[in-house]
């Protein structure tokens, strides 16, 4: 494969994954991501988002923080198995992990995405 098509690959493949990325966010949350970036390396896909907060939770963490912070958690959880899915159908690849990290306050996260080989 030359460099040209290797750059269109890693291109459409950064850009197949920032939609899934925002469907699934939009699936749980009933938004999009206000803006992400994608970024690959070795085996790896690394987005970095910044969320827009739902409005109850941002309400709901003045007073009950630990209710949020479950809620939270347990949405990733579930918004990780999801991701995993649906990266494993559109790539064609096999992954081996989904981490995923969301700061309620600045609405800023970052969710790495490992596969079973090396992408570049």
């Amino acid at each position: 494969m030359n460099e040209a098509s290797s750059d269109i690959e890693i291109r459409t493949l950064k850009r197949d994954i920032a939609q899934v990325y925002n469907r699934v966010n939009q699936e749980f949350y009933a938004t999009g991501v206000r803006s992400q970036r994608v970024d690959v390396y070795d085996d790896r896909v690394i987005i970095f988002a910044k969320h827009k907060r739902v409005t109850a939770f941002k309400a709901l963490s003045k007073n009950f923080w630990e209710l949020t912070t479950y809620a939270d958690a347990a949405l990733i959880v579930e918004f990780k198995l999801t991701l995993k899915k649906l990266v494993e159908d559109v790539t064609g690849m096999k992954v081996k992990s989904v981490l995923k990290d969301y700061d309620p306050e600045s609405e800023d996260a970052v969710c790495v995405v490992i596969f079973d080989e090396k992408i570049i």
